[in-house]
């Protein structure tokens, strides 16, 4: 097969990119209390609006073909953070070029489907020509969006959790659904990126905050492969791998896009990523760019360069 032109995409995380401010405390009546004093004490000072326009211009500049946002673009989860984010979203790019999906802290209790994600379905949903597109609520996932060969596979770990506790799930109709969307695309010798939130290797995170059905998704996995794994969550650069096949299926976690960076390694960066198809391989190259609070900018720190088979039902 002749070189393929390919796609170049992005993906942001943990944006956290909505404000507080002039929240009633009526609205903090559950476990919101704590992200709010968490917020107000901490993270208002991390995740700040000036990388957040820094990471706008460098898109801007760089003009990927699509974006993909791995998860808590809000800090608790009011509606009113909804509505801030979908406006950044709609400047970020047309829910055709964008797809999203959600993290713990935007569904940091139960609430009103229609007063939260609902503003962000455009931006979820799958392609019109997809079974089950029509879905509503949790049924939206896993979502599937082919852009030039590459076949972005949303999943939702964003269940509401007890106090204290970060952890998601995806449920066994969510893996079920799954199963079938990463069979159907391998027949199709699309590249398959998988989007969700959490690290998808139980052993990645801490027990507070890890996807408790991960062991079950990484089973699937190694059944049924994939070619790309991304995440967030962490706030932290990541590159593991789990096995499929004979070989390694590359998970990258990267940091929140929004952070000025007080801890180390916790400075926002996000990632860029040209996949081509070269007769039975993929071509992945993979670039990080970082904010540098000197130039106020997104510099490119590094880059890799990665070779993975093209996998067909006969090679399963």
């Amino acid at each position: 097969m002749s070189k393929a032109q390919g796609l170049r995409f992005a993906q942001l995380s943990d944006p956290h990119l909505t404000s507080l401010d002039g929240v009633r405390w009526q609205q903090l009546m559950n476990k919101r209390v704590l992200g709010y004093l968490s917020w107000r004490h901490r993270r208002r000072d991390e995740h700040r609006g000036e990388v957040l326009d820094a990471l706008m211009r460098d898109l801007r500049s760089i003009r990927p073909q699509h974006i993909v946002v791995t998860g808590d673009l809000t800090q608790i989860g009011l509606p009113v953070e909804f509505r801030q984010a979908r406006l950044w979203l709609d400047r970020l790019g047309d829910p055709e070029r964008v797809t999203v999906v959600p993290g713990n802290h935007d569904a940091y209790v139960r609430a009103s489907w229609a007063a939260t994600f609902s503003l962000w379905e455009p931006y979820m949903r799958s392609d019109a020509d997809v079974r089950g597109a029509q879905a509503a609520g949790r049924l939206l996932f896993p979502s599937l969006r082919v852009r030039d060969g590459v076949a972005f596979i949303g999943l939702s770990s964003a269940t509401p959790s007890a106090p204290f506790l970060a952890t998601g799930a995806l449920g066994s109709e969510q893996l079920q659904r799954l199963r079938r969307l990463l069979r159907e695309t391998r027949e199709r010798q699309l590249f398959r990126v998988l989007l969700l939130h959490h690290p998808a290797r139980e052993q990645d995170e801490k027990w507070r905050k890890r996807l408790t059905d991960g062991d079950a998704l990484c089973e699937l996995l190694q059944q049924e492969g994939a070619e790309l794994v991304l995440h967030g969550h962490s706030h932290r650069s990541t590159e593991v791998s789990i096995s499929h096949g004979g070989h390694e299926i590359p998970v990258f976690g990267i940091p929140s896009s929004s952070a000025i960076g007080r801890r180390p390694g916790r400075r926002a960066s996000y990632h860029l990523y040209q996949v081509q198809r070269e007769g039975d391989h993929w071509s992945l190259q993979v670039e990080v760019r970082g904010y540098r609070i000197d130039s106020g900018s997104f510099v490119r720190q590094h880059e890799r360069q990665l070779s993975l088979p093209v996998i067909s039902s006969t090679s399963r």
